[in-house]
């Protein structure tokens, strides 16, 4: 209570630190009248003066209020708007490595353009970091106007460029592109070859767009590179056979966590079934040797008692294709790991791919955590304050809206079953449109999309259903939500980043409706008629009550829920929001305590009646916070596990940085002989034994493998005061006296190539089977807690020791080659280009793949070329015309940049 009397009184700590930062927001305004006089060139001229004074010791702090005047100055003159002072509030609040929340419609992307200039005046490069991939397009190419009228280059980040474009993108002073791309170039730069082979710059400061998406929503689930394995579909379809002929007594399931486990009777069912298909080693289904049949086992029965045909996958072209859970999109080209998406394509009887294995990964959390300076910006990201600080040592800060907010948002409507609720929408939604109100409704998945369609069919409501597969196309739609009249039925998510303007988006209808009118009289006579038809438009839809957003149930996040609502009411434009819900909904249905819903509605309520209550919205609050905390702990979990993996990460990518960057590595392959001899005699000879116990034939024949030695062993023994110092000194002598001959015969720098080509070649091929290893570890760990054993402390145990086996084997394996190879080639080493690997962002606990590979966006890599650096010229593919990118040093395995979607080497490379 007085905690609250204070906080009347005083302000929250939020309203606070606001407060204080209008100071700093006096002083850019202090600068406008001087930049106000300027012309274009001397504005422009400010970018070279502010870097003058960054190199005479002034800091960005020092600089921030003059340069953010600056900012200001210049989106007038380029975009005819000016930054509202809350605006610059969010700028510093970003500057400062913290999180901005505002509220939809108040202009973030803007905002970013504050922050994102003072930070590049450093030159070290600044990551704007969107969802997906039509954004930072967008983005790129809008506000790159403002950055490039300042001075400013600016790179793009999307699929399918090649590697000459992607250096030359983060080589710009500022950079666009989504979380999943920055983060498989990372990944990808480690398992290259060759320093000038790396695309990417040192990490300095990176702005998230949508940052509670990106950092929350998605960051339980790593990125994978990976490559194809052995063919195992007739395992697959032997086994599917299997699991379809169990009845339901046979296992137990579990929705929230999607796991499917097997009974006693139902274990003892399946090892009759594998010993007739002669699948079975022995008669115990959990003997090691039976350790694959059971992993196949366990994925096959997720894939056909837990993953629903049209809900969570759909079955197209004789493909099983994914459908994303948040947004119920098509997600073409991705698949579920470990052997999830063939136990699937086996279940539907459609062709099985090889399954993938790891050959890099890293989480969201260990990916961003190596920015010096990270921010980010949302309109929801307060509930999730304490995880953004907890795993980020981020704040949050509310920052408030520049017209207060007008929209009403009404109690959530119980009813007994979806048709019910689904029919009270529809008429809802009948008496909107009759009187012009637009309606946006937000649906979790296509099948409810559908099943709305329907309603709305049957009410005679003309409508919008955005099941889309390209934000483009999305983002059209939804922008021209606010029109009058306008139905539209979208995903939760769907269209995330655009604007909803009240009587209709300007930009959007301008490409729409003005796209084939050229520059001149009559297209500015057609721009003021659109205008003027918007303005019309927007005052009918203000006298309908503004926008109408429906929710048709809760989301398992609030921030969801939240992000929906804030459709509406934008700029302070009057809204309506509303949720309905029933005891169907998964969130009810799953996480929903069954006594307090079900037993008094269905006993209270007739068929088609609701009911509203703030103790049963309190009641759904409550349940979702369960299921946030719930969610948390699993996103914790997985930073917990790879924060392990990340250390030996770190020590792997260092020395290969270390190897790349050596001009010779003559000490390292001494220092890993001499580390191979000394385990070789402290294995053959245990300290403190008697010569007699020794292995001496062991230790010869090592010799003989490892160095490519005839040592005489035997005598060395024989002599008196031999002692293991003395054998390991005279091997390894011996050894450095044979490399020394080698490097005498032939030429030292191609030796050192080769050194350095199988150094790397070794040390990514046990860095990858360790990941194997860890992956394997990670499963099984968890049972150790039945032996009073915490899991977590065990993996790390487990870890450090394999991760120890694998220094030694790649010591011993670099040892081997050098000493027992000889060289015969005329020319050094060509080092290999990396194959098209297969990239992923999988869920470890469901297997869902949220990646952004496979999306389609080939043909758009043509179009935005020239933002990632490389201008790109028409021409047909096929090698028919002349090569307009002979002198662009092209990897001839990358996409062609024509946009052609084959290979360089197949295309345009092909005239070469």
């Amino acid at each position: 209570m007085l905690g609250a009397l204070v906080k009347s009184i005083f302000g929250s700590s939020n309203e606070r630190y606001v407060k204080s930062l209008s100071k700093v927001v006096a002083q850019i305004e202090a600068f406008e009248p001087t930049l106000e006089a300027m012309s274009d060139e001397e504005l422009s001229a400010q970018t070279q003066k502010f870097r003058e004074l960054l190199a005479n010791g002034s800091s960005l702090d020092d600089i921030l209020p003059e340069a953010f005047a600056t900012v200001r100055e210049a989106s007038k003159r380029v975009f005819g708007m000016r930054h509202f002072d809350v605006q610059m509030i969010g700028g510093i609040v970003l500057h400062r490595g913290e999180i901005a929340e505002m509220r939809t419609g108040e202009g973030k992307t803007l905002v970013a353009t504050t922050a994102t200039y003072l930070n590049a005046l450093e030159g070290k490069g600044v990551h704007v970091i969107t969802v997906n991939d039509y954004l930072a397009r967008r983005d790129a190419e809008t506000m790159g106007k403002l950055h490039n009228f300042m001075g400013l280059t600016i790179g793009v980040i999307v699929p399918n460029l090649d590697e000459f474009q992607r250096r030359e993108a983060y080589a710009a002073d500022i950079t666009y592109g989504t979380n999943n791309e920055f983060g498989f170039d990372y990944l990808r730069d480690n398992m290259k070859h060759e320093r000038s082979q790396m695309v990417q710059r040192p990490f300095n400061f990176a702005i998230v767009d949508e940052v509670d998406s990106i950092l929350i929503d998605e960051a339980r689930t790593p990125l994978i590179i990976s490559g194809p394995t052995d063919d195992k579909s007739e395992l697959y379809i032997a086994v599917d056979a299997i699991v379809k002929q169990l009845s339901d007594e046979d296992y137990e399931s579990d929705e929230k966590t999607k796991s499917v486990t097997l009974t006693e009777d139902g274990a003892e069912n399946v090892e009759r079934l594998l010993e007739t298909a002669g699948l079975l080693v022995g008669t115990n289904l959990y003997d090691v040797e039976n350790t694959q049949v059971v992993h196949h086992l366990d994925q096959a029965l997720k894939a056909v008692k837990m993953f629903k045909r049209d809900t969570d996958y759909i079955v197209k072209d004789g493909k099983v294709v994914i459908i994303d859970e948040f947004t119920g999109r098509m997600m073409d080209g991705r698949r579920w790991s470990n052997g999830l998406h063939q136990a699937v394509e086996a279940k539907e009887g459609v062709n099985i791919e090889p399954e993938n294995q790891t050959l890099a990964s890293i989480t969201f959390q260990n990916y961003f955590r190596m920015y010096p300076k990270l921010s980010g910006m949302t309109g929801t990201a307060a509930t999730e304050a304490a995880e953004f600080f907890d795993i980020y040592k981020m704040n949050v800060v509310s920052i408030p809206t520049n017209v207060p907010v007008q929209r009403i948002d009404e109690e959530d409507e119980f009813y007994k079953n979806t048709l019910d609720k689904f029919g009270a929408i529809a008429k809802l939604i009948r008496e909107k449109n009759e009187k012009g109100q637009p309606v946006l409704v937000g649906t979790v998945s296509i099948e409810k999309s559908e099943l709305l369609s329907d309603f709305l069919n049957k009410e005679g409501v003309k409508h919008s259903v955005l099941n889309a597969r390209f934000h483009e196309m999305e983002a059209h739609i939804v922008a021209q939500a606010g029109r009058l009249g306008a139905v539209t039925i979208a995903t939760n998510m769907a269209g995330r980043g655009t604007d909803i303007q009240l009587g209709g988006n300007l930009e959007f209808r301008m490409d729409d409706e003005l796209a084939e009118i050229p520059e001149g009289p009559e297209r500015e006579a057609a721009l003021v008629r659109l205008k003027e038809e918007i303005a019309a438009e927007k005052a009918q839809v203000l006298e309908a009550g503004g926008l109408c957003v429906i929710g048709t149930e809760r989301h398992e996040s609030r921030r969801i829920d939240n992000q929906l609502r804030g459709r509406s009411g934008r700029q302070g434009d009057p809204g309506l929001s509303k949720f309905y819900l029933c005891l169907e909904d998964d969130l009810l249905r799953i996480f929903g305590p069954d006594t307090l819903f079900s037993k008094m509605m269905n006993s209270n309520l007739a068929d088609g009646e609701a009911i509203g209550s703030k103790w049963l919205s309190k009641a759904i609050e409550t349940a979702q916070k369960k299921v946030e905390a719930r969610n948390y702990e699993m996103r914790k979990q997985v930073v917990e596990y790879d924060d392990v993996m990340n250390d030996q990460r770190k020590v792997i990518y260092e020395q290969r940085s270390d190897i790349m960057d050596a001009d010779t590595l003559d000490d390292v392959v001494v220092d890993m002989r001499n580390d191979t001899v000394n385990a070789m005699v402290a294995d053959a000879c245990p300290q403190g034994s008697y010569p007699e116990h020794w292995n001496i034939e062991g230790l010869k024949a090592a010799a003989a493998d490892i160095l490519g030695l005839d040592a005489p062993i035997e005598q060395w023994v024989d002599e008196d005061g031999v002692d293991p110092e003395v054998i390991e000194e005279r091997l390894a002598a011996m050894a450095a006296e044979k490399m020394q001959a080698k490097m005498e015969r032939d030429d030292p720098a191609i030796w050192r190539q080769v050194e350095k080509s199988i150094m790397l070649d070794r040390l990514d091929h046990h860095w990858k089977e360790h990941l194997a290893t860890l992956d394997a570890l990670r499963q099984v760990v968890f049972l150790r807690a039945y032996a009073q054993k915490t899991p977590i402390n065990e993996y790390k145990t487990e870890a450090f020791s394999l991760f120890e086996r694998m220094l030694e084997g790649i010591r011993e394996d670099v040892t081997r080659i050098l000493s027992v190879s000889e060289l015969r080639m005329p020319e050094p080493v060509e080092l290999p280009e990396l194959p098209d690997f297969l990239t992923g962002h999988i869920d470890p606990l469901t297997g869902m793949d949220n990646s952004n590979d496979g999306d389609g966006s080939a043909q758009m890599a043509a179009h935005f070329g020239s933002l990632a650096g490389s201008p790109v010229a028409s021409a047909s593919p096929g090698g028919t015309a002349e090569n307009p990118y002979a002198d662009m040093n092209i990897s001839r395995n990358a996409l062609c940049p024509c946009g052609s979607g084959n290979k360089y080497k197949h295309c345009h490379g092909a005239l070469v």
